[in-house]
């Protein structure tokens, strides 16, 4: 990649430039996944040939030249976006001979079959990653027309790596317990009814009182309970003009 694989010896704060680009290189490439075992190498080792070329020949970025503070402000000054082979081309610290074999080698790249080379390969690391029984790598040579077509609605389809991390699941809405306060709850709710500013830790206290065997940690329940039933007062205030239901354990989310 465009940083070195390990840190210098002695020099224990190189450990943040080498990995700088965990983030917006390797994680964006290969995902987060686990990969195990010789398949999971011989992919990693493809995505890589082919991902090196292609951030370093043709993916230009910003270059910090200087920083300028003005009271609680921070004003960075850049250099024009390039790519690293543009920046070894135009540095004067860099021999002809170096310059020439970076020359060759850009001239024998083709950015959009290095790209399809890394989607096929991402596929094959996402199959992978889900435990799919995948033995023969995606061939090299494989034809443009069908990447080059998918290019045109690209946009359209938002996230197109197969490694793309995937947000988090919907939130849950049904129980996988059963609910401790079931049997207790019409009395509850005539207590609602009757003082509907109680708290649900008082409640919880009565019900403690009158012999019922709660724990205190049980109150987030509690809570959760006394808010659906005081959602559907609210509602039935607003929009109805029918009875309120005493179980309201329906409505209650559990995390």
């Amino acid at each position: 990649m465009c940083s070195s694989p390990r840190s210098r010896p002695y020099r224990k704060n190189d450990q943040a430039w080498v990995e700088q680009k965990n983030g917006a290189v390797v994680r964006r490439l290969v995902g987060h996944g686990r990969l195990e075992g010789l398949r999971g190498v011989e992919a990693l080792e493809r995505l890589y040939a082919a991902s090196r070329l292609f951030v370093n020949f043709f993916q230009p970025s910003f270059k910090l030249i200087g920083k300028q503070r003005q009271g609680a402000r921070v004003h960075k000054r850049y250099l024009p976006p390039q790519t690293p082979y543009e920046r070894l081309v135009a540095s004067k610290d860099i021999d002809e001979m170096t310059k020439e074999k970076l020359t060759a080698v850009m001239a024998t790249l083709d950015p959009l079959r290095l790209l399809d080379e890394i989607r096929a390969i991402q596929h094959h690391i996402a199959g992978l990653q889900r435990g799919e029984t995948l033995h023969v790598l995606p061939h090299r040579d494989a034809d443009l027309d069908r990447f080059l077509k998918n290019l045109s609605r690209a946009w359209k389809d938002g996230e197109v790596r197969p490694t793309h991390r995937h947000g988090a699941k919907p939130e849950r809405y049904w129980r996988t317990r059963r609910d401790p306060f079931e049997s207790v709850w019409p009395r509850v709710v005539v207590w609602l009814e009757t003082e509907p500013q109680r708290t649900a830790k008082e409640l919880l206290q009565r019900l403690q009182n009158e012999g019922e065997h709660f724990l205190d940690g049980q109150l987030r329940t509690l809570q959760r309970r006394i808010k659906a039933w005081r959602l559907q007062a609210a509602r039935r205030l607003i929009f109805s003009s029918q009875p309120l239901s005493r179980d309201a354990a329906t409505a209650v989310r559990t995390s």
